[in-house]
């Protein structure tokens, strides 16, 4: 199930290892929309609002854990294209010691401050404890989300996408079976359980899979032991890639906090037309992430002409697909708000449509910046990805705190933050790119 992406055709080579990635994250979308779309079916509104909320909470902080297992993979995609087997067991053992105590101390902090972090983002009186249920028990679970990533960033690292996704299948299927049984019994801590349940299943499948079967990546007894250079690195590829998913996801949940101040009905539809969005753009986002694997192995096997052709098939196959699914959202922005929410709901389904269709036309942004973040965390700069993410959701939050309190603007405001900050990160990382990468590159 490897794939060497450093030989071959270029475009299949990256569409052939991006395709269990785009599935496997369209599937753990799938099992995030169907906490929303049985709650919000089965409890109502307030319950809806709740787990929207907890959504944008729960994501930020296991993003930390994203960047950082994401950035340890980009290292041990340089070592294995490299051919330095020995570096990528010991830098294996220093990455799992250093992201699992992170996770240890993020999941007691999440649960001791919990309370103040829901002040923080406005959390409505109505929704308060509802939303505190939720969460805590998906805190409780966060201890899976760092296993199934690490060992899914292990396995894409040397070209296996396709064992994360028979994993994260498995998951999903028994989310979805456990939220019809225990949602309307339990309600909104139903939920939070058949999610957490079904990531421990995906999370020790993956790593009794890679226990038996890749026996030479794991590190021997030789191999645990400190090395300062490896660690360093571990620490400057996965803390940068950290930050910036986690800056990504702050903006986010600033923009939550924003949008929580508008009430009930607007946080209800805002919760709906973010599934609808990620969902959308997930597989460009997916195929930044397999770009940026692509890019680390052939950056240590020192193929740059291979990683210029890779750069121009990524953006062709990018904008084809930005330009269909724009399409699709902007045409059915009703019908996709109808799949989470009842049709009398008139003012939450119109709210929706006006997000979904103004983020919707501008998804060729959102892509192109995806293969940014990709192209630079694979040549081992992923500084600038993170000063693009700042970029982009520093000017979100500044617009949108900035037009929506004015009466003629209100939400409209907060909704063309998203794009313009998107275009203008990108238009930052291209020229970087064309006046420092190309020129550094061709000395």
């Amino acid at each position: 199930m490897k794939q060497d992406l450093t030989t071959g055709k270029v475009t299949r080579s990256m569409l052939w290892f991006a395709g269990p990635m785009i599935a496997g994250n369209l599937l753990q979308q799938f099992y995030n929309i169907a906490d929303t779309l049985i709650v919000g079916q089965v409890l109502g509104s307030d319950a809806l609002a709740a787990v929207g909320a907890s959504y944008a909470v729960m994501v930020f902080l296991t993003s930390v854990l994203l960047g950082l297992c994401m950035g340890s993979g980009i290292l041990f995609s340089m070592l294995w294209g490299a051919e330095r087997r020995q570096d990528l067991k010991r830098s294996v053992f220093l990455s799992f010691v250093f992201i699992g105590a992170i996770t240890l101390l993020l999941e007691v902090a999440s649960l001791l401050f919990m309370n103040p972090l829901l002040r923080l983002i406005q959390i409505p009186e109505s929704i308060f404890a509802l939303t505190g249920e939720y969460l805590k028990i998906i805190f409780l679970g966060m201890a899976f989300t760092f296993v199934y990533n690490f060992f899914a960033s292990l396995l894409r690292s040397i070209g296996n996408s396709s064992v994360p996704l028979l994993f994260l299948a498995v998951s999903a299927v028994l989310n979805i079976l456990l939220d019809l049984l225990l949602v309307i019994p339990m309600g909104v801590a139903g939920a939070a359980l058949a999610t957490i349940a079904a990531q421990g299943v995906s999370a020790l499948g993956i790593a009794w899979y890679t226990l038996k079967k890749m026996p030479q990546l794991l590190p021997g007894k030789e191999d645990c032991r400190w090395d300062s250079s490896m660690a360093n690195q571990i620490v400057q590829y996965s803390l940068l890639t950290c930050v910036q998913q986690s800056v990504m996801n702050f903006g986010i949940l600033m923009v939550q906090g924003l949008v929580n101040s508008f009430g009930v009905s607007v946080m209800a539809a805002f919760t709906a037309a973010v599934k609808i969005d990620s969902f959308a753009y997930m597989p460009v986002q997916d195929f930044g992430n397999a770009f940026s694997t692509y890019v680390a192995q052939n950056y240590g096997a020192q193929k740059k002409e291979r990683i210029r052709k890779g750069i121009r098939s990524a953006v062709a196959c990018a904008t084809i697909f930005c330009i269909v699914i724009s399409a699709g959202v902007c045409l059915f922005a009703r019908e996709l708000m109808l799949l989470f929410v009842k049709p009398h709901e008139t003012e939450i389904i119109r709210i929706g449509v006006q997000y979904l269709q103004i983020e919707g036309a501008c998804y060729c942004g959102i892509g192109c910046l995806f293969l940014l973040y990709g192209l630079f965390r694979g040549l081992g700069k992923p500084a600038i990805s993170v000063v693009l993410t700042v970029i982009s959701l520093g000017t979100r939050v500044a617009l949108a705190y900035s037009l929506a309190p004015i009466p003629s603007i209100g939400l409209l405001g907060i909704w063309w933050a998203v794009p313009i900050g998107w275009l203008l990160a990108d238009a930052v990382g291209f020229i970087y790119y064309y006046r420092f990468a190309v020129n550094s590159s061709q000395r």
